[in-house]
């Protein structure tokens, strides 16, 4: 039996986890942008357990289940609400226990944690905190997490009713509960981020941090503070888009090059992606705060991944296949005289 999440974190371990299923599933063509329903988890069930596989083989040290959610992972937005939209409310418990099933199958063949989750529904209404739908809880003990994950929480109020939600129905499995960050850097209910993770550290969650919203640039000064304030381990889920101070979030982006007066939508934004480099950077910088709990949440790709893993000491079997620019055909230690024309002609240095 592998160790569990709080033991390993206990134990000074760190934990990879990879996030982004639904982005990286509407990218491959399983997924409608916009809504990011999971209808894939019922209508093409081998393709959630192989990117579930391709995950662990770049690194995820837990599955996800994919569940329904709000913008990408897990059982992200397999609500009854966002079901509605798409006329398969029917289909909600259905496709939760399918997920959760993969996921707890990938994760036995594979010897890594698999977590359940909820997340931010769109519906909240501080008033009637009964608009918050937690049947996702009892399911995922009922298929075998190992933890729960609320994520994706902009008020501080929903974020607090799911972890009450987890410990109430979660027959004692641990919480991660993690907050998307706007812009300024306080919750949607004007609480300071750092003081809001805190406080939800005191209230009984394993671990406390952040998720989506902000690239890897913009959320490394939140992180600092919230290391600051909590005594536990911090987790740091950030976009792979490169957010900058006049951008600090992805819905931020205004696309320069066909319409720079307006937003860019979800599905428009890879011009503003991050690359590798900029992965290990991020992760370089995290691992020297002090994250134990790191990974990556919309526009993931398993490659991205992988660098995060590395930089935590890993050596997943993707490592085999990282970059070798050195037998690089123009660019490597035993390039001719033939390549180097080339190279010439194509970068336009002749």
């Amino acid at each position: 039996k592998i160790a569990g999440l709080v033991q390993r974190l206990q134990d000074g371990e760190s934990i990879v986890i990879s996030e982004g299923y639904a982005w990286e599933l509407e990218r491959r063509g399983y997924l409608a942008a916009g809504g990011f329903v999971p209808e894939v988890v019922l209508d093409h069930p081998e393709v959630v357990r192989a990117l579930h596989e391709e995950y662990v083989h770049a690194g995820s040290d837990v599955v996800q289940a994919f569940t329904v959610r709000h913008c990408e992972i897990t059982t992200y937005f397999a609500h009854r609400t966002k079901l509605r939209s798409v006329d398969r409310e029917k289909d909600l418990e259905n496709l939760n226990r399918t997920a959760l099933r993969i996921a707890r199958d990938v994760a036995n063949k594979t010897g890594t944690l698999m977590a359940g989750g909820v997340c931010n529904t769109g519906v909240y209404d501080p008033d009637d905190p009964k608009s918050i739908e937690m049947e996702q809880v009892e399911w995922a003990v009922e298929e075998g997490a190992d933890y729960i994950i609320g994520e994706t929480f902009n008020d501080y109020g929903e974020g607090l009713l799911a972890l009450q939600a987890i410990q109430k129905h979660g027959k004692g499995l641990p919480a991660v509960i993690t907050l998307s960050p706007f812009i300024p850097d306080v919750t949607t209910d004007d609480i300071p981020m750092a003081e809001a993770c805190r406080k939800l550290e005191e209230a009984g969650a394993a671990v406390v941090g952040l998720n989506c919203s902000r690239g890897p640039e913009t959320m490394l000064p939140l992180l600092k503070e919230i290391r600051k304030v909590c005594k536990g381990p911090i987790a740091a889920l950030p976009v792979t888009f490169r957010c900058r101070e006049d951008c600090k979030t992805f819905r931020s982006f205004k696309d320069p090059y066909s319409d720079p007066d307006k937003r860019v939508k979800s599905w428009n934004r890879s011009i503003f992606m991050s690359n590798p480099k900029d992965i290990r950077k991020f992760a370089e910088e995290a691992k020297a705060i002090g994250v134990q709990y790191i990974g990556l949440c919309c526009g993931n790709y398993s490659s991205f991944l992988r660098e995060v893993a590395e930089v935590y000491g890993r050596k997943p079997p993707a490592s085999k296949f990282s970059p070798n620019e050195a037998i690089h055909v123009l660019f490597g230690d035993n390039v001719n005289n033939r390549a180097k024309k080339i190279l010439q002609y194509s970068a336009g240095t002749v």
